[in-house]
């Protein structure tokens, strides 16, 4: 018969343990402990406490930044779990040197670093200048977009949002009169349930009543945010600074997370927190961080303008290539289309141009006495006598008949399903060629494909570490700046996880 080692549950033991011990060297817990106690200057968290003379003594920054980006890099973003974590595991009651700082402390700490956080950043990106770690010649941007701490029923316009208070008004006089008719009848019959619904329903209106003050305080003194297209914007009631913003999983309500790398070690040389869905407004507003964090690192000017800064084609507009511009930045931005123009892809199904431009203006031919086109069916397009303005040209416009086009038998090689006619855009002659156009052909070229294939090895590694590899899945603080913070010490980690391997 087979024989086991007795154990029991019940017996004590007295384990010795040594916390540097547990702290080992190459692991990233050791680059963020060596950082912090020996390289980076927290003086500046100083000034927020008044405790030299009287009060109790604090928690020193150093822990509560190392506990801090030891959870980031963990996927611990909550301060209950962090301070969860304090307590029970040992790798981070090492890190606090046994303290275990309540999760009231870490929230307030990380939430408040709004003036102590970009300071934090260039530190990091300094010590990696001193390793070798930055390239300084390649630049890639991206961004992905995050879920924020706020639901997308409570966001809406002004108008909405009025019409759901109202809403929720009739929904708690209705339930008023229902709580008293049923009160009346319970009454009359003696009921043992009169308490419990009783409470029921006045838990209910309670709730609702919440959430109606809640919406007043939102439109007392609210303004409605207006969009570049000059249309209301829906603002979110629990977090006003964030956005609804289309993924491919589906519509989220929360921010844009934007990051600029370098492509030597993959550095993250610059982050904000956007709370706007597309890209192509962000360069003016994330290029002046980065300039001012090269500058702190002791870059020159002339180094910075000796840069190639790329893209994808959800940063092609001309506000981005403008702000790339006035910075002298080599600059690679394709448009969307910019692979159906690729001879190399020419034979790739998903490529070949579908509905609209199928037919191309190369089908069709100019007829200069007449001063109109004649498409591949033999029809004519006409010329309008105004002019206006595509892309930052002056084009005319030369569109065919709605009766021609309807009932063509090509109209669907040649025009979208919507479309009622056929309309040909074509640049009005001896214009300087528009920074768009420019930058078409700079993509078509053989030099600027072979600059815009290292992107993807550049920036892309960098959000699949830190949204799988560390479990960046949302923003847990709300506020453009709480949660910029929240995406700096994501970027600070990735940084420092790159530090502690070169090391």
């Amino acid at each position: 018969m087979a024989r086991f080692k007795s154990y029991d549950y019940r017996q004590r033991l007295m384990i010795p343990v040594s916390l540097e011990d547990q702290i080992m060297y190459g692991t990233l817990e050791f680059a963020i402990q060596e950082l912090i106690e020996n390289r980076l200057d927290l003086s500046p968290f100083h000034e927020k406490y008044c405790n030299d003379k009287t009060g109790r003594p604090a928690i020193n920054p150093k822990i509560l930044l190392k506990i801090v980006l030891l959870s980031y890099s963990r996927g611990i973003v909550g301060s209950r779990r962090i301070e969860q974590a304090c307590k029970e595991n040992i790798v981070f009651m090492a890190m606090t040197c046994g303290y275990c700082p309540d999760h009231a402390t870490i929230a307030e700490f990380v939430s408040g670093m709004s003036n102590q956080i970009s300071p934090l950043f260039t530190q990091v990106l300094l010590i990696c200048q001193e390793m070798g770690l930055l390239g300084g010649t390649y630049f890639a941007i991206d961004g992905c977009k995050l879920p924020g701490n706020a639901s997308k029923k409570w966001s809406g316009t002004l108008k909405e949002l009025k019409e759901k208070k109202e809403s929720l008004e009739k929904k708690v006089d209705r339930l008023i009169q229902e709580h008293q008719e049923l009160d009346k009848d319970l009454r009359s019959k003696n009921s043992d349930d009169e308490d419990s619904l009783d409470n029921f329903r006045k838990h209910k209106i309670e709730a609702l009543n919440r959430q109606i003050k809640r919406i007043n305080k939102f439109l007392d003194g609210a303004k409605p945010r207006i969009g570049k297209q000059k249309v209301e914007l829906k603002s979110n009631v629990i977090d006003p600074d964030s956005a609804k913003m289309a993924t491919s999983h589906g519509v989220i309500q929360g921010y844009n997370a934007q990051a600029i790398v370098d492509d030597k070690h993959q550095i993250i040389l610059a982050g904000l927190a956007s709370g706007e869905g597309n890209d192509n407004s962000q360069i003016p507003v994330i290029l002046p961080i980065l300039k001012q964090n090269l500058k702190t690192i002791g870059y020159k000017e002339s180094d910075f303008k000796k840069a190639t800064f790329v893209g994808d084609s959800g940063y092609f507009s001309v506000e981005n290539l403008k702000a790339c511009a006035n910075e002298q930045l080599n600059t690679i931005i394709p448009d969307c289309n910019f692979r159906k123009r690729d001879p190399r892809l020419v034979e790739q199904k998903k490529y070949q141009p579908k509905g609209h431009g199928r037919y191309t203006l190369t089908q069709f031919k100019y007829e200069e006495m007449n001063d109109q086109y004649r498409c591949p069916a033999g029809k004519s397009l006409t010329s309008y006598a105004k002019q206006t303005m595509i892309h930052g040209r002056k084009c005319r416009l030369y569109v065919g008949k709605r009766e021609t086009c309807g009932t063509c038998a090509l109209r669907f090689q040649c025009m979208m399903k919507t479309a009622k006619r056929r309309t040909l855009a074509i640049p009005v002659q001896g214009q300087k060629l528009s920074i768009t156009d420019a930058m078409k052909q700079k993509i078509d070229s053989e030099e600027g494909r072979k600059e815009y294939a290292k992107r993807m090895g550049t920036v892309e590694p960098v959000f699949a570490n830190i949204r799988e590899t560390k479990g960046l899945k949302r923003f847990t603080l709300r506020g453009k700046i709480k949660a910029g913070i929240q995406w700096l010490l994501w970027c600070m980690v990735h940084n420092i996880e790159k530090i502690g391997y070169s090391s």
